[in-house]
């Protein structure tokens, strides 16, 4: 386990030592989510590194990190806990094979043997309220606005006492509350009450020199040039009218390809043979085909030519 950093600089760093290239206002944020023990809400485009943030927070911290996806449907019981059925009545079927006639003290004395901790089969945010080797794990609730709003309510009280309340066994309380990152990709609004207990923070697009230092972080064998003509393009691309603009995950899986193909240089031919690398709809890819990966091409060079 590692000491919380005692400053916004020694965010950045703890973070840079995982590869994850922090900004000024994104380290403040941390470093303040961190020291107050508050939530932290990440929203943004798709691929702009918001989960990576919460990874990286982990790894650089030495915690354990928990990961709660979330997906349209989901409730409390399969984000908190479940009974494991099949090992129940696995001891139903042997206690009737020792002779258990399921009458008066012999049956209450079963039923509470099976709603016990053998039988309890713990979810993401059961394990993030339980004590850790570590220290108070990082919870990352991921793509929150996948969700319903039902189960958006129900975060919202196990966030604001970290704890989860299980019928059979009672009320479980976190000792030291989870460091938690709660991201969204904004397909919907996430109720303000929610966003009202979190320190918030809109993650965008990086800059060109910010991209290219994340490139070099995580793609290092890539010759600066190439990371250049890479960065250049894509970020052009997303001036483009697409369905799906391309993050910083789309530029970084971009150039390992260029690099296993042996690629030095950007041409409209590599161009067209790697974009489902960096676009994942058909009606973008078919919008790139022809003059017009030459023409982003052009205008990514000549953004890159001295002035």
């Amino acid at each position: 386990m590692t000491d919380k950093p005692n400053s916004i600089d020694d965010v950045q760093t703890m973070l840079g030592a995982q590869d994850y290239v922090c900004d000024r206002a994104l380290g403040t944020v941390v470093f303040l989510a961190l020291t107050l023990g508050r939530p932290l809400f990440l929203e943004g485009e798709a691929g702009v590194g918001k989960t990576e943030i919460a990874k990286a927070l982990a790894a650089g911290l030495g915690r354990r990190l928990i990961r709660l996806q979330c997906y349209e449907g989901l409730d409390a019981a399969s984000a908190v806990y479940e009974w494991n059925f099949a090992e129940q009545m696995i001891a139903i079927r042997t206690a009737e094979a020792m002779g258990f006639e399921g009458a008066g003290a012999d049956r209450t004395a079963l039923k509470d043997e099976l709603f016990t901790q053998d039988y309890l089969i713990e979810r993401p945010l059961l394990q993030a309220m339980r004590p850790q080797p570590g220290g108070a794990p990082v919870l990352l609730i991921d793509e929150l606005d996948r969700t319903d709003e039902p189960f958006e309510a129900f975060l919202l009280e196990a966030l604001s006492d970290f704890q989860v309340t299980i019928p059979e066994l009672g009320t479980i309380h976190a000792p030291e509350p989870p460091i938690v990152i709660v991201t969204s990709n904004r397909t919907r609004e996430v109720h303000d009450a929610l966003k009202r207990r979190c320190l918030y923070h809109w993650v965008d697009y990086p800059g060109f020199v910010r991209e290219i230092d994340i490139l070099h972080a995580r793609a290092p064998e890539a010759a600066a040039a190439l990371s250049q003509e890479v960065v250049a393009f894509v970020q052009k691309l997303r001036t483009e009218d697409l369905f799906k603009k391309p993050g910083v995950a789309e530029t970084i899986d971009w150039a390992k390809c260029l690099l296993a193909l042996d690629v030095v240089s950007l041409s409209p031919e590599v161009i067209s043979d790697t974009l489902g690398a960096i676009l994942k709809y058909q009606d973008d890819i078919q919008k790139l085909q022809g003059s017009e990966a030459k023409r982003i091409l052009d205008e990514a060079r000549a953004s890159l030519a001295p002035t």
